[in-house]
């Protein structure tokens, strides 16, 4: 009541809401570009196991930390309106899976970064701080891990899997049918401002993304999984629009609830779980995706508070509406 007193009478300035975003990739950025019009401190939390296309091979090439899911989600974040965002979005001409010391196929933000860590002497943190002083972030960016950190997963037919790019295209044989993901090492420790931040989250949001190779590999991580599970803030999960080929194929929203299970230790982690319903938008027929079912049968004695509604992009049903999915999460806000 007090608060409430002096808000009224003297107008104190209210207290920004803080929301951290746990994935990366192009999921996580498109939430990010939503929610970077509105008045609250935005944080982004990403995987440091990528090992694949243009960012593995400058991470095997000059041993830093993968830089692409960083940069995007700055990009996402930026409020620079020139030129210079387009540039760093830049994609040189060639393969993304070349040589590792190969210029083409590499984004010029990705070599940005390496050069500022490079010239910070390794300071991944320096780095972070000076691109997003460059790129006019409107938000942080932060690994969500430190050290050499890999992934490995197991198929539905018990194979193993090790490294997220074969993860990712499907480099192996067998099953293209996931069923759960691991660390490497098992105890990798998680970046300290990375922890620090979830502790004074009011909101966080874990996907939309890759469920095995982005998502679940931040959510895993030992010390940010126990923060998480103890943090009273409003938690958020975004359930992909379409699955995947060979992570989540055929998957069905119980199916990303219960991977949920399996890898964090119970669904009621996240008390919000929200759900894209609109299938109407067609799918690129030369891309093997499909629509995530909405078996609303099997979930209907969840204790979880599903969310459903339109939130697809239209233009590219593979991704969220940034804007309808801000939208959404902004009446999360206390």
């Amino acid at each position: 009541m007090l608060k409430k007193f002096l808000k009224n009478y003297f107008e104190l300035p209210a207290k920004k809401i803080n929301i951290v975003c746990l994935g990366g990739g192009i999921g996580t950025a498109q939430i990010l570009k939503g929610l970077r019009n509105y008045p609250v401190n935005l944080t982004a939390i990403v995987s440091m196991a990528d090992d694949g296309g243009s960012a593995g091979r400058l991470r095997r090439a000059f041993a830093v930390p993968p830089t692409g899911d960083i940069v995007n989600c700055l990009s996402a974040l930026s409020d620079e309106e020139s030129v210079l965002k387009d540039l760093f979005i830049y994609r040189f001409a060639g393969k993304r899976y070349g040589k590792d010391t190969d210029i083409g196929g590499q984004k010029l933000g990705n070599l940005i970064f390496v050069a500022l860590t490079d010239i910070y002497k390794g300071d991944t943190n320096k780095a972070l701080v000076e691109f997003s002083r460059i790129i006019s972030s409107k938000g942080t960016v932060l690994p969500a891990t430190t050290g050499d950190v890999n992934i490995w997963a197991k198929t539905k037919d018990n194979k193993k899997v090790f490294g997220e790019e074969n993860i990712d295209l499907g480099k192996y044989n067998g099953s293209k049918k996931l069923k759960e993901v691991h660390l490497v090492p098992a105890n990798a420790n998680a970046y300290a401002p990375s922890i620090t931040a979830i502790k004074e989250a009011d909101i966080i949001v874990a996907g939309p993304g890759d469920l095995f190779s982005t998502v679940l590999p931040v959510l895993i991580v030992p010390q940010i999984n126990k923060t998480l599970r103890t943090s009273k803030a409003r938690k958020l999960f975004i359930v992909n629009t379409t699955n995947k080929p060979f992570e989540t194929v055929g998957f069905k929203v119980s199916n990303y609830i219960d991977a949920l299970i399996n890898h964090i230790g119970g669904s009621d982690v996240f008390d919000t779980i929200l759900v894209n319903t609109n299938h109407k938008p067609k799918i690129p027929t030369k891309i093997n995706y499909r629509y995530v079912e909405f078996d609303i049968n099997v979930l209907k004695n969840s204790k979880t508070g599903i969310h459903t509604g339109d939130f697809v992009n239209r233009e590219y049903p593979l991704y969220h509406n940034s804007d309808k999915v801000a939208e959404f999460i902004s009446k999360l806000i206390p």
